[in-house]
């Protein structure tokens, strides 16, 4: 089943519902690919700040849609496993060209299933790259094509230890599978007046706060259309 997994990576115009893509990178069975595109609408500031990539570097490119990139990534998508590092991100992306994702692994959501003591302060690319001490040569960060060689990295070190338990290679991505498609437990706060705190134990001392954080994710919800699935999923845990 190794032999399935496409490591994927797109750079956006923004995280907004309205936002497209405009790169993507992807390594499936040791060969990499990565192209920019034109994208339906500018890339936002904020982006151009993050990717280092502005209008004019994507102004004569084709549009993703138009392109035989297209064609070989929707071939590939159907035959494979999806990995990404907080993937709904990248699938939403994708969904919005037209494309269909039936299997991923969020190795997101598999760096905090593995890590049920919370000890890590928090589970973005970058900082676990660092953090675990992933050597990974030639990979610029926020970057498609750099963020994948990392991804890829990441993956193996999460798949070798579900592996020494497991025992199984073809198990571990069918459990990886099945993690990815769940919302997690968050464990720790990484934001707010309780940065740093186990949730459990604000909850003891301070139950109106996680009361008061679940009713702004479901008005968030209502208003915009931004569901926070791990968060919601974690208060209602905790309250219910």
């Amino acid at each position: 089943m190794k032999d399935k997994l496409i490591f994927l990576d797109v750079e956006a115009t923004g995280v907004e519902e309205k936002d497209k893509l405009f790169q993507i990178a992807y390594d499936f069975q040791n060969k990499e690919f990565q192209n920019l595109y034109k994208p339906e609408i500018p890339i936002s500031c904020e982006a151009m700040e993050v990717t280092g990539y502005t209008n004019k570097d994507v102004e004569k490119r084709e549009i993703f849609k138009n392109t035989q990139d297209f064609k070989d990534l929707e071939k590939i998508l159907k035959e494979g496993i999806l990995v990404a590092h907080n993937a709904k991100f990248d699938i939403g992306m994708l969904e919005k060209e037209g494309l269909k994702i039936e299997n991923f692994i969020d190795t997101l959501k598999i760096a905090q299933y593995l890590d049920p003591n919370a000890k890590l302060k928090y589970y973005r690319l970058q900082y676990l790259r660092y953090c675990l001490k992933l050597n990974v040569k030639d990979a610029q960060a926020h970057d498609a094509l750099g963020d994948i060689r990392v991804l890829k990295a990441l993956f193996e070190r999460l798949f070798q230890k579900m592996l020494a338990e497991i025992g199984d290679e073809n198990k571990v991505i069918e459990k990886m599978i099945e993690i990815s498609k769940q919302p997690v437990l968050i464990k720790k706060f990484n934001f707010g007046k309780y940065q740093g705190e186990l949730i459990d134990v604000v909850f003891k001392k301070d139950k109106g706060y996680l009361e008061w954080l679940y009713r702004q994710k479901i008005k968030q919800y209502e208003e915009d259309g931004i569901y926070d699935e791990d968060w919601i999923f974690t208060l209602k845990n905790f309250l219910e």
